[in-house]
């Protein structure tokens, strides 16, 4: 049994902003049913260029609801680029913390709110960059993506990066790219 806070429990138990916006000015889905996780992301701005509603819909854990719900709280109000600052960190502080093992659910909300913010910026719709080399192709992840969670989130080991972005935790045949990279970040050869 996981150890969730109370407030944890109550995103779970009592999502916010649950469903879809007509209309919305910014959308991505991220993640993969083959994984267990995929969330979609929509939001729409007000007109003074705040975010003025935002909503998920996710097929995932109670973290993955959670981690969504509590995301939605965190960038109502907020113009885009403050939204962008939000890390993945910050929302798992918001829920009071989360198991080391389900982080990754905190960088899903992450991810999707930026492809979303993207989608606004661009018309594009993709959930990352397409510039970016696939890492780990059981799960989608980019290099990019967890040199970027490694740096923010003081990483060291892989199994850290793989519960931040379930990188490795398929195959297998990325883990020594994934300690190459953590190796080259910290120093370490």
């Amino acid at each position: 049994m996981w150890n969730y806070s109370d407030t944890m429990l109550d995103h779970f138990r009592n999502p916010r902003n649950v469903g879809k916006i007509e209309k919305p000015d910014g959308e991505a889905t991220v993640g993969s049913l083959a994984c267990g996780d995929a969330l979609k992301f929509q939001f729409r701005l007000g007109p003074d260029g705040r975010i003025a509603e935002a909503k998920f819909q996710t097929f995932g854990c109670a973290s993955a609801i959670a981690s969504s719900s509590a995301l939605t709280e965190m960038v109502i109000g907020k113009t885009l680029d403050e939204a962008k600052t939000i890390t993945n960190q910050q929302i798992a502080d918001y829920l009071g913390g989360l198991p080391p093992q389900k982080m990754h659910c905190s960088v899903m909300g992450r991810e999707a709110m930026e492809a979303a913010i993207k989608n606004y910026e661009t018309g594009k719709n993709t959930d990352r960059n397409l510039e970016d080399e696939l890492l780990c192709t059981c799960y989608n992840v980019s290099e990019n993506e967890v040199r970027r969670v490694i740096t923010e989130n003081q990483l060291s080991t892989v199994e850290e990066v793989t519960n931040y972005t379930k990188a490795g935790g398929g195959c297998g045949k990325c883990i020594p790219k994934i300690q190459a990279i953590l190796d080259e970040i910290n120093g370490r050869s």
